[in-house]
């Protein structure tokens, strides 16, 4: 069954050196998705370049995934492991450069570095390089750390659900094309007592109704019953007042046959649907 949400873009923003830490955050995604999207009808949707950006010429790679994935973005996860990363004609870094554009555009970041054990062959340059960005930027805000991927995970549903009520998010809804007033009409008869004879034994009679359901999603306006066909068998009974159906709604109609007639039974229907008058005839044998 369909059901409407809000759909956020999350950028998982790092260097080459954490692609576990990048599979675990995307992994805490899809997890919250499955347990949280229905009923806080927000689904989030991961965006990697190396799977989600599509290949352009015309611009600096950087400058293209800046494009395809920070602008577009409404939440950015960036994590560093031993490396800053590559730099870039804008930055020391990309990973750094895709931050400074989602500050600047005033989007969630949340950064993250790792307290694992380095790796034996660690690039002491690009080591020193991550230091003294780690150094600049903890005073701006506060600093994420995770020594294992289950740490991570904790921390990205933990920063998920801070953002979700941060967002005040509206009410989605799904845009659907009017169906406007359709009817649908249902013959119905049910067998009752009507008096004894001197005996005590019960006779009986038939009573007959017609279930008029407004299927529409459009209220029917100036609503009124008839029985189509100048010999019919079949009289309506119900008031004739003009009266309303909303949408979804069923009203009863009641009718009596009589014996003879030569016309087949169809109640005639007549509304205002937007203030333009119609009618719809139904067969009812």
């Amino acid at each position: 069954m369909a059901h409407v949400a809000n759909v956020l873009l999350v950028m998982i923003a790092s260097p080459s050196d954490t692609t576990e830490a990048r599979d675990a955050v995307e992994a805490a995604i899809y997890g919250w998705n499955d347990a949280n999207s229905r009923n806080k009808q927000v689904i989030l949707q991961p965006w990697r370049w190396e799977t989600s950006s599509v290949p352009q010429l015309g611009d600096h790679p950087q400058s293209l995934i800046n494009a395809q994935g920070v602008d577009d973005s409404d939440i950015v996860f960036a994590l560093f492991g031993s490396r800053l990363g590559s730099p870039t004609p804008g930055a020391v870094s990309g990973t750094v450069e895709e931050i400074e554009r989602a500050v600047e555009q005033g989007k969630p970041v949340h950064l993250y570095f790792s307290t694992a054990s380095l790796p034996n062959d660690v690039d002491t340059e690009q080591l020193q390089g991550l230091r003294a960005f780690k150094e600049q930027v903890q005073d701006r805000g506060l600093l994420g750390e995770f020594s294992n991927v289950s740490q991570l995970e904790h921390e990205v549903w933990k920063a998920i659900e801070f953002d979700i009520a941060k967002l005040a998010l509206e009410v989605p809804v799904l845009n659907r094309p009017s169906s406007g007033v359709k009817f649908q009409v249902q013959p119905q008869q049910e067998r009752e007592i009507k008096d004894y004879d001197k005996k005590g034994k019960p006779r009986y009679k038939t009573r007959h109704w017609i279930d008029v359901t407004n299927t529409g999603d459009e209220d029917a306006q100036e609503v009124t019953f008839e029985a189509a066909g100048e010999y019919s068998s079949m009289f309506v009974l119900s008031d004739a007042t003009p009266t309303i159906i909303h949408a979804g709604q069923t009203r009863r109609v009641n009718v009596e046959h009589a014996m003879g007639g030569g016309d087949p039974d169809i109640l005639r229907i007549h509304w205002a649907e937007e203030g333009e008058a119609k009618e719809q005839e139904f067969h009812v044998s």
